[in-house]
């Protein structure tokens, strides 16, 4: 519709007796509002509760409330901000298509769950992952995929154990907040602690920075070797128990089986001849 009055009206100028700047004003105008009704079509739409600086492809999410990444975020974008919302998890598919990604933070969020595979879509391009400030306890390489990102994951509640730490050694972790990678609580080794020890203790490493604990020589992957050894080392010594035992039962169950049957073989009477069987050997005699 717009075009269409705008070709009219630059029509009817061009062809009529009143030249100057009145015409080129109109021209102008019909051109610039032709340009607009095209930009309005083919323009990407920014998500509910973000702001788009399109010059910069930044999509801004910051403060809005969230409890879910938003849908329709443009492909283009280049700067994603979700910090300060009240995110709890990231689905597998939340960032499949933005492949020109550069920097996603995520901070200050309540992030305790990442789905298999959640960031394994990031590009190539992505230079920065912020997740700090989350409720993040465990996490394992097939939810970072092979991002070479400078990765922020301090101000986290994490459980160390061997999956992290294997995670630690795959991923570009920011140097700046390594040492703010603490131990909330970690897996107990073979012979941590006392016997009386509560169970429900954090662990001998609670409350120390992971790397200084890698450092040191802790390796979690072999406490956690050792502990499955044992644990299964202990089961087959039950089951083999379990097995002498049943054995053990069967043969006495056997044995008083046996004895009151001869018991009873001898409480029967013994078989005597009768007179008619005695009578019948003499004559044959």
């Amino acid at each position: 519709m717009c075009t269409g009055w705008c070709e009219e009206r630059c029509t009817s100028s061009s062809g009529g007796r009143r030249r100057g700047k009145g015409v080129h004003l109109r021209s102008w105008l019909c051109i610039s509002l032709l340009f607009t009704a095209l930009w309005g079509q083919t323009s990407p739409q920014c998500p509910d509760s973000c702001h788009c600086a399109w010059d910069t492809a930044t999509v801004l999410c910051s403060d809005a409330g969230l409890r879910e990444i938003p849908e329709g975020i443009p492909l283009e974008t280049v700067s994603l901000h979700l910090e300060r919302n009240y995110i709890r998890n990231i689905p597998e598919s939340a960032f499949r298509d933005l492949v020109h990604l550069r920097d996603l933070y995520l901070s200050h969020n309540r992030i305790d769950s990442l789905a298999s595979g959640a960031l394994r879509h990031l590009g190539p391009e992505l230079r920065l992952l912020d997740l700090s400030h989350n409720q993040l306890r465990q996490a394992s390489r097939e939810e970072f995929g092979s991002t070479r990102a400078k990765t922020r994951l301090y101000h986290n509640p994490w459980h160390c154990d061997c999956a992290l730490q294997e995670l630690m050694e795959t991923l570009n972790l920011e140097p700046e907040t390594v040492n703010g990678i603490i131990c909330e609580s970690s897996v107990r080794g073979v012979g941590e602690g006392s016997r009386w020890e509560d169970p429900g203790s954090l662990g001998e490493h609670a409350g120390q920075p992971l790397v200084k604990l890698l450092d040191s020589g802790v390796n979690f992957c072999s406490l956690q070797r050792k502990t499955t050894d044992v644990a299964m080392l202990v089961t087959m010594f039950v089951w083999f128990f379990m097995v002498i035992v049943y054995v053990v039962y069967y043969v006495r169950q056997n044995q008083a089986e046996a004895r009151r049957h001869l018991e009873y073989l001898k409480s029967l009477p013994s078989p005597r001849k009768t007179p008619t069987e005695t009578d019948t050997l003499s004559t044959g005699f």
